[in-house]
């Protein structure tokens, strides 16, 4: 396995963990009753996210966060792989991006401005420098 896909594998075990994260606390706040039901729209007084502490709102804005982030570095990997442009340079950035998200999880959940920001964009700059490796 290159080094871009174990990263890549980490990244996806980091969204477990995240779900973790945001899933436990908003349980303890919310209670089965809110967690378990459908969430139709006309039954629930707003979104569940703005129904938690400001903390466990931020963890739920994390996880969907690293969705957004995980789709194009996913795409940066594959294309990595399978154009067989793994480098020390690309897998860096893999690992940069791995580290990153990691470190964002916390940024995030205790409100560091602005490194939560800056963080996201060492990750982001991660991502772009592969794809743009893999093309040149």
């Amino acid at each position: 396995m290159t080094p871009e896909l174990t990263a890549l594998t980490l990244a996806a075990l980091l969204q477990v963990v995240q779900y973790a994260l945001m899933a436990v606390p908003a349980n303890l706040e919310l209670g089965p009753g809110k967690t378990l039901s459908p969430r139709d729209p006309e039954r629930m007084e707003r979104p569940l996210e703005q129904q938690v502490s400001p903390r466990t709102g931020r963890l739920f804005r994390a996880l969907n966060n690293h969705f957004e982030g995980l789709i194009l570095f996913t795409i940066a990997c594959v294309v990595v792989t399978l154009a067989g442009q793994s480098t020390a340079l690309t897998a860096a950035c893999a690992w940069l991006y791995l580290v990153a998200r990691v470190l964002y999880v916390p940024a995030y959940a205790f409100g560091l401005v602005p490194w939560r920001s800056l963080i996201w964009a060492v990750g982001f700059g991660a991502t772009v420098l592969m794809l743009l490796a893999a093309l040149f």
